[in-house]
């Protein structure tokens, strides 16, 4: 018996000193996080701040059906609260947001008003720029498809909160099946014949085609390119899961899930406008191309465009992405709990940051200001994914900031 509980004694004695040796996980790396806003209220994707530090943030209802109060669009008046933007009326449309008289029921065409403003920029000028996809989910829990009018920009001036300028798409740029999600801004006078700047837009549809849009700021003109390319598509069958949660797409109620289908989302300029980054979130990869390439339509520019396409490689899963002034890309990493850096010097992918409280990494904007803000809104565990096609989203989702890399700031041509 001696002999039995000495041998007992010696093996716990054992099994605590290996379980001493063994190395753990920290769960977090690089500058802590600041937690600059909490979300209460509506699901937020886009964010914006301006040069006084004005914050705005959007909040489709093409994407979360709750997302039904009164804005699409709202003010980040302080740490918890939010305001209509630039008021009430122009959020709400008259007569609701979904067209029953078609067949199917479709999204309406209000050209004065915001149907789900999903994206959003601030330019050097105090200029909002808001990329309306003119989509919402209907009472069948289907994306309505988008009419003429819906989808839109609408240009709104900072210093008195009024709408200058309005600029919806043709059916042959925007098709009722896009899904306009993220945008980035050129003023560069050089750029068009306008001489007022260049607005480069992802279509990131689940079910239509994928590609980029080019709008002239001037002539309000907007034409595509890349449509169908597999490159702004999503990978085929891959794996991803957050928090040790699978993460399948629900295509819509009572269908069989699949792959995240979603195609070209998050989109980066560089420091000279010269180069456009974008990302897959149905994938994990990252590419870049000439922006000379997208601005051309003559007769073989689509030909030009596919050839002058870059891949960078693997730099993670993630929705939105920005860059800084030094060119570095910052992405989310859905799988990690982390934001990371693509260097385009050196071609390599490092973690910047990684905490427990980083999953689903929506918006990321590299500020004027010196900071990388990014928004957190859960949305693998909303409705349009699996399992069952439950709301699992817990409020309130937290917008966090951390100092940019080297001193560096937004990379925004001006």
């Amino acid at each position: 018996m001696l002999k039995t509980a000495v041998a007992v004694l010696l093996s716990c004695w054992g099994a605590i000193g290996l379980a001493q040796q063994l190395q753990t996980d920290p769960g977090t790396y690089g500058p802590p996080l600041e937690i600059v806003h909490l979300y209460k209220d509506q699901f937020p994707t886009g964010f914006a701040i301006s040069s006084t530090g004005r914050m705005f943030s959007t909040y489709p209802g093409s994407l979360y059906a709750k997302n039904t109060g009164n804005y699409t669009l709202a003010e980040l008046t302080d740490r918890t609260s939010e305001r209509p933007y630039p008021n009430v009326g122009i959020n709400t449309p008259p007569a609701g947001k979904v067209n029953q008289s078609t067949t199917p029921p479709s999204a309406v065409n209000y050209h004065d008003y915001l149907i789900s403003a999903q994206g959003l920029v601030i330019d050097a000028k105090d200029r909002m720029w808001v990329l309306d996809n003119g989509r919402v989910i209907d009472s069948s829990g289907i994306q309505a498809p988008a009419s003429v009018g819906g989808p839109k920009i609408v240009g709104i001036d900072l210093k008195n909160d009024k709408v200058f300028k309005t600029i919806t798409f043709p059916d042959d740029v925007a098709y009722s099946t896009s899904y306009l999600n993220d945008l980035r801004i050129d003023l560069r006078p050089s750029v068009t014949t306008s001489g007022e700047g260049i607005l480069y837009i992802t279509d990131s549809s689940s079910t239509g085609q994928n590609g980029i849009i080019t709008v002239d700021l001037g002539s309000g003109t907007s034409w595509r390119h890349l449509d169908g390319d597999p490159r702004v598509g999503p990978a085929q069958q891959y794996f991803l899961s957050i928090w040790g949660e699978p993460v399948y797409f629900l295509p819509g109620p009572g269908k069989p899930y699949m792959s995240d289908p979603t195609g070209a989302d998050g989109i980066a300029l560089s420091a000279d406008g010269e180069t456009l980054f974008w990302s897959i979130t149905g994938g994990r990869n990252l590419y870049s191309i000439p922006t000379l390439r997208l601005r051309d339509k003559a007769l073989n520019s689509e030909v030009r465009a596919r050839a002058a396409v870059q891949a960078h490689g693997e730099k993670g899963v993630s929705d939105g992405i920005d860059a800084d002034s030094n060119d570095r890309i910052y992405c989310g990493s859905f799988e990690n709990n982390a934001i990371n850096v693509y260097d385009p010097e050196e071609a390599t992918v490092s973690t910047y940051v990684r905490d427990p409280r980083i999953a689903w990494t929506d918006a990321v904007l590299a500020a004027r200001d010196g900071y990388l803000y990014f928004n957190e809104n859960q949305l693998w565990r909303t409705p349009g994914y699996w399992p069952n096609g439950e709301d699992r989203t817990v409020k309130p989702f937290p917008l966090f900031r951390v100092p940019l890399k080297d001193g560096a700031r937004s990379a925004a041509p001006q």
